[in-house]
């Protein structure tokens, strides 16, 4: 007899139909721009806040939270490079403009990824580290 636990079925993103699950996953993705007021790692606190309160109650939340958090290190990462390149490099335009550009990516990113969530898509960002799963 095999007493290993049957393994559960992956958490889906919310279905086109449950609108409550489609606005927290939105509101999921915005609440990266807390990064904006709370210098530091806002960015990531806020997803991990709401994330944490409501991946019990909404269970398809929990895949969603999972991504936007991944892609929030991730990109906390590439603001640290892009900010040495920047540092080593700040006698050209180039490295100095990066920073800026890799702020405004992440920005157009969060800004897409909370308006397909609002519209039940599920959103892959490009250049994410998966460290949930």
């Amino acid at each position: 007899m095999d007493d290993s636990p049957t393994p559960s079925p992956p958490n889906l993103p919310p279905s086109a139909n449950d609108v409550s699950a489609r606005q927290w996953a939105a509101i999921l993705h915005l609440s990266a721009l807390a990064g904006l007021v709370i210098v530091g790692f806002g960015h990531v606190l806020g997803p991990l806040v709401i994330w944490l309160l409501k991946k019990n109650e909404l269970p398809s939340l929990d895949a969603v939270g999972k991504n936007v958090l991944n892609f929030q290190i991730s990109w906390s990462i590439w603001f640290l490079v892009s900010g040495v390149v920047a540092a080593i490099g700040s006698c050209l335009i180039v490295p100095l403009a990066l920073p800026v550009g890799t702020f405004i990516a992440w920005l157009a990113f969060v800004i897409n990824g909370a308006i397909k969530a609002s519209n039940g898509v599920n959103v892959s960002f490009p250049l994410t580290i998966r460290f949930f799963s």
